[in-house]
Formats: structure tokens, sequence, C-alpha cells
């Protein structure tokens, strides 16, 4: 019987956008299970709450063939990963910026955790651009997100800028 291969793809996916989304979809087919961590990181100032998020994902990732299981975690995400039974990391690169710290992180994480590879997926080129801190941005100060996330997470976005209000009102 072969052994189950296991990927993780971690992330703040505050909101989930449809760069996101493109990995996913890309890393689903790479391994039998692929575990999508959803952590927070306070410096980016989340807009959802971890259980909102981690709902977004999962009602995102619903129709994907590839065993998916969407949980929290809050340590290093060599843990983490080890914790799953992760042989790889699934890592979405936009730009030259991305790669620049991703390769840092990878070679910090491969001392840390030899038996985990770290795999970088190109993002779409037409979802390249696509930031969640981006979308939430644009979306404070009222501009059109739906090209950059789904209409679920954009009623969820324009719902929350609704509670908290909008930006740059004259």
């Amino acid at each position: 019987m072969s052994r189950q291969r296991v990927g993780v793809y971690p992330g703040t996916f505050d909101p989930i956008t449809l760069g996101h989304m493109d990995i996913i979809r890309r890393g689903a087919k790479l391994v039998d299970k692929l575990v999508i961590g959803v952590t927070t990181n306070i410096s980016k100032s989340p807009m959802f709450t971890d259980e909102e998020r981690l709902e977004m994902v999962r009602r995102e990732c619903a129709d994907i063939d590839t065993e998916i299981v969407v949980t929290g975690f809050n340590s290093l995400l060599m843990d983490f990963a080890e914790s799953q039974g992760a042989s790889v990391i699934i890592r979405g690169l936009r730009a030259v910026a991305d790669f620049e710290y991703e390769y840092q992180m990878a070679g910090m994480n491969q001392q840390i955790n030899g038996r985990v590879e770290t795999v970088f997926l190109m993002a779409d080129v037409s979802l390249q651009p696509i930031a969640s801190r981006l979308v939430k941005e644009i979306a404070l100060y009222g501009g059109p997100i739906h090209r950059f996330v789904s209409p679920a997470v954009r009623a969820e976005v324009e719902a929350r800028v609704a509670a908290i209000g909008r930006k740059g009102q004259g």
C-alpha cells in the first residue's frame, strides 16, 4: 500500500481570493490530501475572525475533488506540517518580491525539518496582482473587488466594510 501524499497550503486567507483558489486547485492535483492551514498574522490587521476565515475557506473549497481539510493553526509551520503528516508545503508566488521572501522561508523551514519539501506554484498571470491586503484596501475605499474574489466572498467583504465603515468618504 502506498503512502498518502499530504500537502499543506498555509495562509491567513483574509479574505480568500481567486489567486488563493488558483493555487489550491493546482496544488490539490499534486497531492492525495491537501490541508489548508488558516493562521493569523496580527501584523496584517485581519478583517475576519479565525472562525469566519475557516468557514470562508471551507465553503470556497467545497467543490474540489481532492480530499481537502481546512484547519486553523498557531504554531511553527513545520511543526504544523509534521502534525498533519505532510511531506510538502505548497506556496504561491506572484512576483520576484514573493520569491525572495519565500526562498528565505523555505531555507529556514528546511533547516527546521528537512523531511518536508516546499513547492512553489506561480500564480496564473491574470491573478498575479491579487493580494488580500489590496482587496481589503480597495473595498474599504468603496472600490470594486468582483474581479479578485468569488461572489460569496465579495458579499462578505462588502458586509464587513458596511459594518465597520468605509474610508475616504469626503
